[in-house]
């Protein structure tokens, strides 16, 4: 749980922590003074000899209550997470200072401490905060050892190694809670994807076919109007283009909408990656921007559906294109990787991506480019997703962006 989330809900739930911590805090300490105090003196022989024994005495838990109104202030304030770290640390001083005070300069039976150390270290796993069960841990060991060399007793070796156990036992609780809150929030991210899907394929479904009827009427129209009026040819290159635009925005869609049938056959990737070539070239030499290719063969053949491929490689390139408005180089390199998968790296010369925004990308409508949608990069993340591959973007502001994209390789073609 991460101390700088202002989250209402995270607020709450450690609201709820720190006021359950704070009813075992008094009373694992108040019992347990009672039990050393009062019970184990009178059935054993053992035990404090009388109430309150030396050290700070009465004004000890005097100051450990006066914690309260101040770990109260802090919750009402909003800042909860402060609490934890001020009982940890008052505790620590105070009982170094008692302890210090009841066996300086003499030889008594070393024997300080409280259960409530015990609470520490058990409930630390509860908040979910490695940095605050590493100050637990570290914070008792450290007490025993502080007083060991001040006191030079070796009586601390006990409490010390009781606390190293439990702390073991206490850091693969919270590993496990990490891992069950990581799987958590892995399933819902999954869930809330699939949502967003679901909702652009219910959308495509219902108007993708109303729209591409339309907008072919409007295309054929255009281009009859502009071959009989060829002398005003200024404005219909650019209807035509952007009606084109939109209609690449429907495929988008159409394929988010329709049911995924993908149809594996073994394909050369190089002649994906020259068809694409061949198709993005026009766009490339408008632009000033130069492809270098790098194919690292022979290449074996993959499982995948060739028109499918096509569609992510010319998605990817068209991207890099537009990242370099003053031209530049994009080099595409394919390789064997690992002797079991294809690797297609797409680098360019561009503006870059901010880091934050990287994470974002491939959700539905999130985008950088000033005309875009956002959905090309879902459709092409969504198309490698179901080839069982994977997409990462690298990218340095001012320098480019690289993509790579890994594709498996059955055994038994390589």
């Amino acid at each position: 749980m991460k101390e700088s989330n202002n989250s209402p809900k995270l607020i709450y739930e450690e609201k709820k922590a720190i006021k359950l911590f704070l009813w075992l805090f008094y009373i694992f300490f108040i019992t347990y003074d009672i039990f050393w105090y009062a019970i184990l003196p009178r059935y054993t022989g053992y035990g404090g000899s009388k109430f309150p024994d030396g050290g700070l005495g009465l004004w000890l838990y005097l100051l450990i209550l006066g914690f309260l109104p101040v770990s109260i202030y802090f919750i009402k304030k909003g800042n909860p997470y402060v609490v934890k770290y001020f009982y940890l640390l008052g505790y620590v001083i105070l009982d170094v200072i008692d302890t210090f005070i009841k066996y300086f300069g003499t030889k008594d039976v070393f024997a300080s401490g409280n259960a409530v150390e015990l609470l520490f270290v058990f409930f630390s796993p509860i908040f979910v905060n490695k940095k605050y069960f590493w100050t637990v841990a570290c914070g008792i060991i450290g007490k025993y050892i502080l007083l060991g060399v001040a006191l030079k007793n070796g009586g601390v070796l006990p409490p010390i190694v009781i606390t190293i156990i439990i702390s073991a036992i206490a850091s693969i609780i919270l590993i496990r809670f990490y891992s069950y809150i990581n799987s958590l929030t892995s399933a819902h991210e999954d869930l809330r994807q699939k949502e967003k899907l679901a909702v652009i394929g219910q959308m495509a479904a219902a108007i993708g076919h109303e729209i591409r009827n339309p907008l072919s009427s409007l295309k054929g129209f255009t281009q009859l109007q502009q071959e009989r009026d060829p002398n005003s040819n200024e404005y219909y290159p650019i209807m035509i283009q952007e009606i084109d635009r939109i209609n690449s925005i429907v495929d988008d869609l159409m394929y988010l909408g329709k049911p995924k049938e993908i149809k594996f056959e073994k394909d050369s990737i190089e002649e994906i990656i020259a068809y694409t070539l061949s198709i993005t070239q026009q766009q490339a030499e408008r632009q000033g921007v130069t492809v270098v290719t790098l194919i690292a063969g022979p290449l074996p053949p993959i499982d995948c559906d060739e028109k499918q491929l096509k569609q992510v490689f010319i998605n990817l390139i068209k991207n890099a294109i537009e990242s370099m408005a003053n031209g530049g180089e994009i080099k595409v390199h394919v390789k064997v990787h690992e002797q079991k998968k294809m690797l297609i790296s797409i680098q360019d010369e561009g503006c870059g991506i901010e880091d934050e925004d990287i994470l974002n990308l491939g959700e539905p409508f999130y985008t950088t480019k000033k005309d875009g949608t956002g959905l090309g990069l879902l459709v092409t993340n969504q198309i490698i997703q179901d080839h069982h591959g994977k997409m990462k973007i690298e990218s340095t502001l001012g320098k480019g962006t690289k993509v790579n994209v890994t594709l498996p390789i059955k055994q038994g073609n390589y």
